[in-house]
Parts: C-alpha cells; structure tokens; sequence
C-alpha cells in the first residue's frame, strides 16, 4: 500500500474545506441526551467530527470513545487506476489517494467521509487497513473523545522530501 501525500501546508488525507457528518447516512447515538443525533453512515462505526489539526490543515477527531482494535470507520471513493493517480498526484497540493495495488488506486479528493481528514502520526492511534478494496481504519490503544484520529502513512511518493509534522516523541521527521 502506497498512501500519496502531498501539501504546501496539508495532510496526506485531507483537502481545503470540511463538514462534520456525511449525507446519506444512517442515525448514530446521540453524543449526549440533550444533544441532537449524529448522522454517519452505517460503515462509519464511531461518531467523528473534522476540525482544525495541530499537525496539519484538518484533522479527523473522536466523538465519542472508541475502544482498542475497533473498526472507526472507512472512506470511499473513485476507483482509478495507479497511473491515473500518480497523474492527479501531480496536479494538487492536497492528495488523498491511496493504492489497494500495482495497479488500482482509491481517489477520496471529492468523498464526504470524515476519516479522509486522517492525518500521519509516527506514533498513530490508529491504523489504516485495505480490505475488500476498501480502506478502513481501527484503533490501535482507546481513542478519547476530542482526540485527533491518527495512522501512520507508511510509504509515501515523496521519499522522505516531506517534511513530517505530528510533533510525536521520536518522529521520524520526514514521510
């Protein structure tokens, strides 16, 4: 799995402009009694919400609590191939796209799923998964609620030219 990373000021998963909830989805608890439903659709297990991130741009953040080695969730997205996203890598600042193999790739630039906002952590909570061609994330050790959900990108397109900024003890400092 190769995870294409590019930014000016931006995260290998995350691109200008973010919404806390996805359409088309089905109702989740509550975050509180008096608080109104979180929409989420069904594969997106926990609630998460998108905000400003410490490490970069915007940041995908817990909810609710999320408990060791549970499924949080997955993103969706255009099916294309690797030499049509090594292309579109080129052509932006902010890339999310992730290879399943040699030759397929998942573009998630225009998905509504909050867990595209997934930034690098060299000391991530999470981890990402290809499935089924699909790209899931589980938690690695609880996640609390308001803490920013994490992965470690692993191999990158930028052979370690981009700078890496998850500020984690021991960082590697470049992906």
């Amino acid at each position: 799995m190769k995870a294409a990373a590019s930014r000016s000021s931006a995260n290998a998963s995350a691109t200008a402009g973010a919404g806390s909830a996805c359409a088309g989805a089905a109702p989740a608890s509550p975050a509180s009694p008096a608080s109104p439903a979180i929409v989420r659709p069904a594969y997106q297990k926990f609630a998460v919400t998108v905000k400003r991130s410490p490490i970069d741009g915007h940041g995908a953040f817990a909810v609710e609590p999320i408990a060791p080695r549970l499924k949080i969730g997955e993103i969706r997205g255009e099916t294309i191939s690797v030499a049509e996203a090594r292309i579109r890598a080129t052509r932006s600042e902010r890339i999310m796209i992730v290879e399943l193999s040699a030759r397929k790739a998942i573009d998630f630039s225009k998905s509504t799923d909050p867990m595209r906002f997934t930034n690098h952590s060299c000391q991530p909570n999470a981890r990402l998964v290809i499935r089924n061609g699909r790209v899931e994330f589980y938690a690695r050790r609880g996640i609390a609620p308001g803490e920013e959900i994490t992965v470690d990108y692993g191999e990158t397109h930028h052979d370690g030219k981009l700078a890496c900024r998850c500020g984690a003890p021991g960082c590697r400092g470049a992906l």
